[in-house]
């Protein structure tokens, strides 16, 4: 497990692409065989990323920096499938499709991982005080809100899955947006949650092609070059924001003081710098 350490708005102009990258940017979560996670000092977010191989399941452990005799013992679970696969939690399976989402909630002591098609999975972990159910929220049933506009290139659809007023869960706020073709914007204009961390995760983007990703405060942004399947940890008091060379996916999942998704601090276009 690679831990990633709280970082102050103050350094974001000391930092060099390295820097930017190392602190912000989960570069490789996904390698056949195997589960990567990274702990983010940032709300106590785990991400991770599973790719089992057909016929050899993986099974989800505890890391020393949790401190817990199984990973959820303390934390709920969003789990995003990236292709076709299966998640087993305490011996129920649930099968899932491309962009499908199982919450796993707090107590579950065994979850394992399981695609006889190259599936693989996308985990973001918060920490959690009670317990809630463990549910499917299905890709093909959930219906999306519209947003966007062609004129400013930023048409997309925005489903949630992991909400008040959907799967229930303790902290965790979890869902995903797709871009519309010809669109390459996402969250712009653009905003900080200053009670809560957010994590994106880019996907369906053709090898070839790249996001910019948009970091930092309003007034004193960077960017960083992210190739499909890397997410981005935005501290509260960063904007979290992107243009595509090509249309994409990304799955957006929250963690802090509330689960309000309108909790946000507006930026309009002209503020950025």
């Amino acid at each position: 497990m690679d831990v990633r350490h709280p970082t102050h708005p103050d350094q974001i102009p000391t930092f060099d692409t390295s820097a930017l990258r190392g602190h912000y940017l989960v570069e490789e979560l996904f390698e056949p065989g195997a589960i990567h996670t990274v702990y983010s000092h940032q709300d106590r977010v785990v991400l991770g990323g599973a790719v089992p191989q057909p016929g050899s399941p993986l099974e989800l452990e505890t890391e020393p920096p949790l401190r817990s005799e199984y990973f959820c013992e303390r934390r709920e679970l969003g789990v995003l499938s990236l292709g076709q696969g299966a998640v087993t939690v305490d011996g129920s399976t649930y099968e899932l499709a491309h962009r499908d989402c199982l919450y796993v909630g707090r107590g579950a002591r065994s979850v394992s991982f399981d695609s006889s098609e190259g599936g693989r999975f996308y985990l973001v972990s918060t920490p959690a005080h009670t317990s809630y159910p463990t549910s499917v929220a299905r890709h093909a049933d959930t219906v999306p809100a519209r947003l966007g506009d062609p004129a400013t290139a930023n048409v997309r659809e925005l489903r949630k899955y992991v909400h008040p007023d959907g799967i229930r869960s303790c902290e965790l706020v979890m869902g995903v947006t797709e871009l519309a073709e010809g669109s390459i914007w996402n969250t712009m204009p653009c905003h900080t949650h200053d009670r809560r961390t957010e994590c994106y995760l880019y996907f369906d983007l053709p090898p070839e092609h790249r996001v910019i990703h948009l970091l930092g405060q309003p007034h004193e942004t960077r960017n960083m070059i992210v190739r499909n399947e890397q997410a981005v940890i935005s501290p509260s008091w960063s904007v979290h924001s992107g243009a595509g060379t090509h249309r994409y996916g990304f799955v957006w999942a929250m963690a802090g003081e509330n689960q309000a998704f309108t909790d946000m601090d507006h930026v309009a276009i002209d503020e950025l710098r």
